[in-house]
């Protein structure tokens, strides 16, 4: 089967990881599997793609994200393959379009349960169309097929529609044994002396709440901890500012944009993720997956997976986030206990678990002639 991945770029995201981890694995299933970017920037994932595969062929758009040529561009490109697959909404969208010109089969992962365009009611009827296009929506949690269900109505929540088995849901995976046996990076050990390490591995975005974080660390021992996170983003610089107006300033760490997110994690004490709303974290997975309590927000997308095996906090609740760390720090029995049902939870969520269920959804789409 051939198979084309579309996507936005591949800077560093859930995403955009998801997509390097499953091209490689699909490869070796058979399937002759390449990858189209909107943005074609050189980054750290696209070089450690190209190292992984070097034959997978990387078609650039260009470097926007909106650009109306991409239509064209794509329906030429589209013609040579079985299976399009898209993520992010522009790809999701301008391929729909392509498929009107060069019509193929053609899937979808929603990688979020909520985005900014849900509350445009004027474009609720694009998205109906857009989705109507599909062979397959894939979502990435049990709770993001929800909420999906749930904004299109009619039909995708209609049990005896045949659109209804159009959506099904895939939870995200990653490389369980990998990240578990990554060594510790050895320079942040040597950095943090005695003390405690905080990380947080995610972009500095809207959905994202380092601030928290940053909250939670002004309640905690200066002696005792200090926070790392991991990633970039339009928000940093708000979270720098946070963290000196808060007089922590010296205790957080800004690693940025890091390529060997499973060493870091292995160096790390306790793993957080604080956000304001997720689909299916793949930071929650990867941290859940080196021995070390996770603790979450407790929003859509992450208390799915770590309710009942990591802890969750209020959303924003800096003070029980501060408690929990505490309590982790001060009782190791409690510590071992998290830290070893988190490991049991990520082995539900491994990568080749996810490639098994995209490739069923290959050949079922194929095998029914579904459009």
């Amino acid at each position: 089967m051939r198979i084309l991945q579309v996507i936005t770029s591949l800077e560093m995201g859930g995403a955009e990881t998801l997509v390097v981890n499953l091209i490689p694995r699909l490869r070796a299933l058979g399937h002759t599997v390449d990858l189209c970017v909107f943005n074609g920037t050189e980054t750290p994932l696209m070089q450690r793609l190209r190292s992984m595969c070097p034959e997978v062929k990387i078609y650039s758009l260009g470097r926007g994200v909106y650009n109306p040529v991409y239509i064209l561009k794509l329906a030429k490109i589209m013609r040579g393959y079985d299976i399009v697959h898209t993520h992010n909404s522009s790809p999701q969208l301008f391929v729909a379009l392509a498929d009107v010109f060069c019509p193929v089969r053609i899937v979808s992962t929603e990688h979020t349960t909520s985005n900014r365009k849900r509350g445009w009611k004027w474009y609720a009827p694009v998205e109906s169309w857009m989705y109507g296009r599909y062979s397959h929506v894939i979502c990435i949690s049990r709770i993001a097929e929800e909420k999906l269900r749930e904004y299109m109505g009619g039909d995708w929540q209609d049990k005896t529609s045949p659109r209804y088995s159009r959506i099904s849901t895939i939870n995200n995976g990653v490389d369980v044994e990998a990240i578990s046996c990554a060594g510790p990076d050895e320079a942040l050990l040597s950095l943090k002396k005695q003390r405690k390490s905080i990380l947080m591995v995610a972009g500095f975005r809207d959905a994202k709440d380092q601030d928290t974080v940053v909250r939670a660390l002004g309640l905690l021992d200066k002696g005792l901890f200090e926070v790392w996170f991991a990633g970039v983003g339009v928000r940093q610089n708000a979270v720098e500012q946070l963290a000196a107006s808060l007089g922590v300033k010296d205790r957080v760490r800004f690693l940025g944009l890091r390529t060997d997110i499973p060493n870091v994690l292995r160096a790390a004490d306790i793993i957080v993720m604080s956000s304001h709303w997720e689909g299916l974290s793949l930071s929650n997975v990867e941290g859940m997956s080196v021995h070390r309590p996770f603790i979450a927000s407790d929003v859509n997308g992450l208390r799915e997976v770590t309710k009942g095996y990591g802890l969750l906090f209020p959303h924003e609740d800096a003070k029980v986030l501060a408690d929990e760390i505490n309590h982790l720090s001060s009782d190791e029995a409690y510590y071992n206990e998290i830290a070893e049902r988190c490991y049991n939870r990520a082995l539900e969520f491994d990568v080749n678990r996810m490639v098994s269920g995209y490739s069923f959804v290959y050949n079922d789409v194929i095998s029914n002639g579904r459009r």
